[in-house]
């Protein structure tokens, strides 16, 4: 029996937020099931499900009407209603009825509509910087969108509004401005019907018959099928701010969900043309849709030049310089080549030139970056200076990276100072113009915990009750659930996975010759002076549109300080050059110390406590073993279970070996073992017999957000290839385990190249210049894994001068200085008193430079804002504060500044005691700060005051101020003072612990700073703890951690536990735990 002709013209899916309920895909998949001829998914105000939904009905064969609903401004409206009600929440609903907006479905008949559609709501937006939801105006729409088809709304619509608010005659008027405005072959009236409205379906059938217009029925659908009644129930809540107990008499008894013909006739039996009506306007507005790669940008070459032969010139000029003459280095010269053919036979060049453009940039306004990614790490790449990786020198293959078998654009990412970060993507919208450059969105999905919280205020429970992670994985495994946990698990359920609302990428960027405003409606971003389309990077991608990665990276900017202040003190390298991230020494053994001893805190990447665990084990001694380093501790080798069987092999302690002879070529360097991604697509090819343009697609898979359901598809092809080579299907099973693994944050080899840069360079500054190096990163934070007290600690522990901050001394941001200037200031008692005491164990790994001193900044001290320090610098311009008088005046400066300052020791070159400058402040404060009406006492007629003989503060009671004021000490760690009553609880020092037997009972204590209880740990919390002898990592079993929950949240603890110290790690496993009490404000880093 052949169904009766009907297609959905109005449906939304998940990505109306919070009101659709299901994914495109569900949509397709149940629109062909129901047997309708058509399907148009209308999100509000975008085209943000676009891509997948066009991806779905090419794999389905089903035809998808492409459109939106626009958000109608309601000013206009106010003809229509004689008691001007309309801006009034609920205007021309039905009583009770939630007010989104009133909203008008467009449908799109050609590749021309959907231009003029997308145009529309980008121009609309753009013109309104501050607005964050334009909505629009009917006589817009009708000068500005040709090829397009005008639905009347259902309950939310104008039409029905009008009517409902005013009547039929009103909603006569309506039709016939629609008509005029838009003409009647472009207007259909919608007839959106629930059971029981066979009075409004035969009215909007006389409406339609009396202003010649074709009636069509609809759903207004927000669901796929009717088991999604419970999550759009919770939806509804969540949309209007109240608890589903709130709103259960406002909830309709079943949203409404795509229907069969046969189920859309008996709605509409009053007017059943209005169903096959809907399928012959599905098969006028059907164009088949897709998108071929949009071009770049034209880049400006000089005359005579086109881009190809313009970036030639560029690399061979620099080639020349960094390889010699083509005689002298005749492999660089054929790879330099090779390279330049693939990418003018891709016509890639204008991408390279777009890159080089942007680094230029950079460099011409000293702001630190360097390119990473998969095409960065080539030969021409490195001669445009875009990074520092030289492929010839580490045998990169270009054809991994980019080749004719290869579909999209090359991939290169520039890391870029963060704090500098913004100019340089306003260079690009500058550059390119709004309409053609706009950055990427990203889907914001209901996570786990998040969706627990939004769950919990569906269902009025309040948020203090909402359980934690480690809560649920705990209550899991109990067979008593109270029933109102268990309804929440429930509901976070039907929400996770759920997009909830659009944000913006990192640092992805846009770029096209022809207008992306035509390609997808761009908005303005929260970020102001930035606008976004609607798209994530992987449908971008599936868009044809090239993307470019601006990518804040806190430690360029901090390196970019540090080799600035050498600069300026006039060191060079060994052949006479400015320092820099591309002239460091090569291959120093120093650096190579550093890092086997796993002395990295500050260090780029290794600084972690898992990181530090691996670096002994690893022993890394050249290059390449930074490389590994950067890539092992990643999510995709942990799940991937590759760390410990390489580290095995690594230390002759396992058997190098394959799971089959045809992954040896792909593993063989990693000692049989994945670690990059680039070895997955090796293996793909080799072992399962993909193509390049399957091994392309895999990557692409591994690499985004949706890997799992992407993975899935390719693991049929995937297991056959083996197969068909004759592999075992345990073997078959395994590997793509290994390579599914790979998908949640595998690390791609050609990053952990560029990383690799960066960690060197750090770790060779530590050795080398450790004075500017920790005063870099300092003046950096919050930055890396450790907090500025660790730092300082570290860097005292290294027997390095760090001095406090001091009102005479310090400038804004931790620099360093000559000690002839630090002695000057604050005198060589004190100057002497800041040199730290090297630890146990870092002997030699620095080098120390006597001539010079670390000096904190006056950032680091708590509550001073940066109004006040700049009037202290100013201040100081005119000759040394003499006393606390003159630093109030000078620098204008309130009680509470002067408090602070005293506080954390920065007056005490003045000949205070923190104790006087304390009770002097609140006599000495000046009111006005910048204020101009601020006037300054008369000379001779300053505040009279006279100080108290107050005794001095001992040590405990100036550490409390210190923590107090900057949460760090520069003269001694909290632990030192109690090392005796440590002692005599059996307490032993960190240090000592590579001395004790491995797997002895031992007992440790410090300051906890950091706690991390990672996802695929399986429970395990880890502990950093740190005394005045160093640091050690604790590892708190789940069973452990259930007994001393509480313990483990204190800021200082004392452990006992077992010792691990068998490849030179400190490390103890805890197996009893006590709180600490310090008496100081302390805090610790925490992470998942």
């Amino acid at each position: 029996m052949v169904s009766h002709p009907y297609a959905e013209l109005h449906a939304h899916s998940y990505f109306t937020f919070l009101e659709g309920a299901d994914a495109p895909e569900d949509y397709i998949l149940c629109a062909k099931q129901l047997g309708l001829d058509a399907l148009a998914l209308l999100e509000r105000d975008g085209m943000y499900s676009l891509i997948r939904s066009l991806q779905a009905a090419r794999e389905s064969s089903f035809p998808l009407i492409i459109g939106t609903e626009l958000t109608l401004s309601a000013t206009q409206f106010s003809r229509y209603d004689g008691n001007a009600s309309i801006g009034s929440p609920g205007w021309g609903l039905p009583c009770g009825w939630e007010d989104t907006g009133i909203r008008l479905p467009i449908l799109t008949t050609s590749r021309n509509g959907y231009r003029d559609l997308c145009s529309l709501m980008s121009e609309r937006t753009l013109e309104d910087v501050e607005g964050e939801n334009p909505s629009h105006g009917l006589e817009n729409i009708a000068e500005n969108a040709q090829d397009i088809r005008i639905l009347t709304g259902g309950v939310r619509g104008p039409l029905r509004r009008i009517l409902h608010a005013q009547g039929r005659n009103q909603a006569d008027r309506f039709l016939n401005d629609l008509i005029s405005l838009f003409g009647r072959e472009r207007i259909i009236v919608e007839s959106v019907l629930r059971p029981g409205e066979d009075d409004m379906g035969a009215e909007l059938a006389d409406l339609a018959h009396k202003h010649r217009l074709p009636l069509a029925a609809a759903g207004g659908v927000t669901m796929a099928s009717p088991k999604s009644k419970y999550r759009a129930d919770l939806l509804c809540a969540l949309r209007q701010s109240k608890s589903l107990d709130e709103i259960r008499y406002l909830l309709p008894a079943q949203h409404s969900f795509l229907k069969s013909a046969e189920e859309m006739l008996a709605l509409h039996r009053m007017a059943p043309q209005a169903v096959s009506n809907a399928a012959g306007i599905a098969r006028e507005c059907y164009y088949p849709m897709s998108f071929d790669t949009w071009d770049l940008p034209e880049m400006e070459v000089p005359q005579g030049h086109t881009t190809i032969s313009w970036l030639t010139a560029l690399s061979y000029a620099k080639a020349q310089e960094l390889y010699g003459p083509r005689s002298a280095n005749p492999h660089a010269w054929e790879v330099i080549d090779h390279e330049l053919s693939i990418i003018g036979q891709l016509d890639f060049a204008g991408y390279f030139l777009i890159v080089y453009d942007i680094v230029d940039f950079c460099r011409r306004r000293g702001i630190m970056c360097q390119g990473r990614g998969s095409a960065a790490n080539s030969a021409v790449c490195y001669c445009l200076g875009i990074t520092a990786v030289d492929a010839i020198r580490h045998r990169m293959l270009f054809e991994r990276f980019l080749s004719p078998g290869r579909s999209g654009a090359p991939d290169i990412d520039i890391d870029i100072d963060s704090a500098r970060r913004e100019e340089v993507i306003q260079y690009v919208y500058q550059r390119y113009g709004r309409r053609r450059a706009a950055q990427v969105a990203t889907v914001i999905t209901y996570r786990s915990q998040l969706a627990y919280k939004d769950a919990a205020r569906a269902l009025g429970i309040d948020a203090a009750h909402v359980p934690s992670r480690a809560q649920r994985r705990e209550e899991s495994r109990r067979t008593d659930t109270a029933p109102s946990q268990m309804m929440l698990t429930t509901c976070a359920q039907l929400l996770s996975g759920l997009p909830r609302h659009m944000g913006i990428h990192s640092g992805g960027m846009i770029l096209s010759k022809h207008p992306v405003s035509q390609i997808c409606p761009i908005r303005w971003a929260k970020t102001r002076g930035r606008s976004v389309i609607q798209w994530d990077k992987e449908d971008c991608a599936d868009a044809g549109l090239v993307k470019f990665d601006l990518l804040g990276l806190g430690m360029l900017g901090a390196l970019g300080s540090i080799f600035e202040s050498l600069e300026k003190e006039g060191i060079r390298n060994s052949q006479g050059k400015i320092l820099s991230l591309y002239e460091l020494e090569d291959e120093d053994p120093r650096v190579y110390d550093l890092l086997c001893a796993a002395d990295t805190m500050g260090v780029f990447q290794v600084e972690s406590r898992a990181q530090m665990n691996t670096l002994p084990r690893l022993q890394p001694r050249c290059f390449y073993d930074i490389v590994i380093e950067v890539a092992l501790i990643r999510p995709g080798p942990i799940q991937g279970e590759s760390v410990h069987p390489y580290l095995r092999r690594r230390r002759g302690e396992e058997r190098v070996s394959y799971l089959h002879p045809l992954l040896r070529p792909a593993l063989e360097k990693t000692l049989g073992v994945p670690l990059f991604q680039e070895q997955m697509m090796h293996i793909a090819m080799d072992v399962a017999g993909f193509s390049a343009a399957q091994a392309d697609e895999l990557r692409r898979a591994m690499g985004s957000s949706r890997s799992a359901e992407k993975m899935k598809k390719l693991r049929g092809p995937f297991i056959e290839g083996m197969k068909d080579r004759g592999i075992p299907i345990d073997i078959c099973e395994e590997v793509f385990r290994q390579v599914q693994g790979f998908a949640d944050f595998g690390f791609p080899e050609s990053h952990s190249f560029s990383f690799a840069y960066i960690v060197y360079a750090s770790a060779w500054l530590k050795v080398h210049y450790p004075e500017h190096f920790y005063a870099g990163i300092l003046s950096h934070q919050p930055m890396g894994f450790y907090s500025p007290s660790s730092l300082v600690h570290d860097a005292r522990g290294h027997g390095l001068r760090v001095c406090a901050p001091d009102v005479n001394l310090s400038l804004e941001s931790t620099q360093v200085l000559p000690l002839s200037k630090i002695v000057q200031i604050i005198g060589a008692e004190r100057a002497q008193e800041a040199c730290g005491i090297g630890m146990e164990g870092k002997e030699g790994l620095v080098d120390i430079h006597p001539e010079w001193g670390i000096v904190l900044g006056l950032d680091m001290i708590r509550g001073l804002d940066k109004g006040s320090i700049k009037r202290v610098l100013r201040g100081r311009e005119e000759g040394p504060y003499q006393d606390l008088e003159d630093l109030a005046s000078r620098a204008r400066l309130r009680s509470t500044d002067l408090e602070r300052l005293s506080q954390a020791g920065a007056v005490d070159s003045m000949g205070y005691q923190r104790r006087e400058g304390i009770w002097a402040s609140g006599v000495l404060g000046q009111d006005g700060g910048e204020e101009k009406e601020y006037q300054p006492m008369l000379e001779g007629l300053g505040m009279e005051y006279h100080l108290p003989s107050l005794p001095p503060l001992d040590s405990v009671a100036q550490m409390n101020l210190d923590y107090e004021a900057m949460g760090l000490s520069v003269t001694s760690h909290p632990f030192a003072l109690i090392r005796k009553q440590m002692n005599a609880q059996g307490v032993i020092p960190a240090c000592e612990i590579l001395r004790q037997e491995n797997q002895s009972r031992i007992r440790v204590a410090g300051i906890i700073t950091h706690r991390q209880r990672p996802c695929s740990g399986g429970g395990v919390l880890f502990l950093s703890l740190e005394d005045e002898s160093g640091s050690v990592n604790v590892t708190v079993t789940e069973a452990t951690w259930k007994q001393h929950r509480r313990e483990v949240m204190a800021s200082a603890v004392v452990v006992d536990g077992y010792c691990e110290n068998a490849y030179g790690t400190r490390s103890v496993r805890a197996f009893r735990i006590y709180p600490f009490s310090t008496q100081l404000r302390l805090s610790s880093r925490d992470f998942r």
